[in-house]
């Protein structure tokens, strides 16, 4: 049986967020890497498109609820629209990423990916891209628009460019068209890191 929601809960979930906390350029900016339209993700959301817009305008800062729907549609942690702001000396943000202070898009436990660009207003996006033993994208590949390049800072990993496959270790790099279908895998014992370069930003 499902449990049902408290009037306490529902009234947390529809507690405004923080509006000085709230960074709306980074859902503009993560919409349009995308390429949706307001309209798109207000489909796949929930959410209207005259709220979507005063959310990216800063105008209003989303409920816990907005905050999950808008998240869940775009497929990355709430947390990615809060700029950090701990360790950032005023005004570096817009050019220098510290140490442990990227955006993480945690996808599952086999892998995570973490923005060590400032944000995705630019031409392209880095990732530093971490790979559990055994972890992988999936087992069907996957293509979009632009180009992208990595690195192998550490670890292995297998990448499958129109299925041809490719062992890479510590120090090897690849480039490929990003419309080619690919997929990776970590099949070592130790977890791989790669950075991973995408033109335009993907996500």
């Amino acid at each position: 049986m499902a449990r049902s929601t408290t009037p306490l809960a529902t009234a947390e979930l529809d507690a405004p967020t923080d509006l000085e906390g709230w960074d709306g350029r980074q859902l503009h900016e993560l919409r349009r890497a995308r390429g949706l339209t307001l309209k798109e993700l207000s489909l796949a959301s929930g959410l209207s498109i005259g709220l979507l817009s005063q959310l990216e305008r800063g105008i209003s800062a989303p409920t816990i609820r907005s905050l999950q729907a808008v998240s869940r549609a775009l497929q990355i942690p709430p947390s990615w629209f809060f700029q950090p702001r701990e360790g950032s000396e005023p005004g570096e943000q817009s050019i220098v990423v510290r140490r442990g202070r990227g955006r993480v898009m945690a996808f599952s436990a086999d892998f995570r990916k973490e923005l060590v660009t400032p944000d995705l207003s630019g031409a392209l996006e880095g990732l530093l891209v971490t790979i559990e033993p055994g972890g992988s994208s999936g087992p069907q590949p996957y293509h979009h628009a632009g180009e992208e390049m990595g690195y192998v800072i550490s670890g292995e990993m297998e990448l499958w460019v129109d299925e041809v496959r490719h062992h890479l270790r510590t120090g090897d790099s690849f480039r490929f068209r990003s419309e080619r279908p690919h997929r990776f895998a970590n099949p070592g014992s130790r977890p791989a890191q790669v950075l991973w370069v995408v033109t335009p930003p993907f996500y």
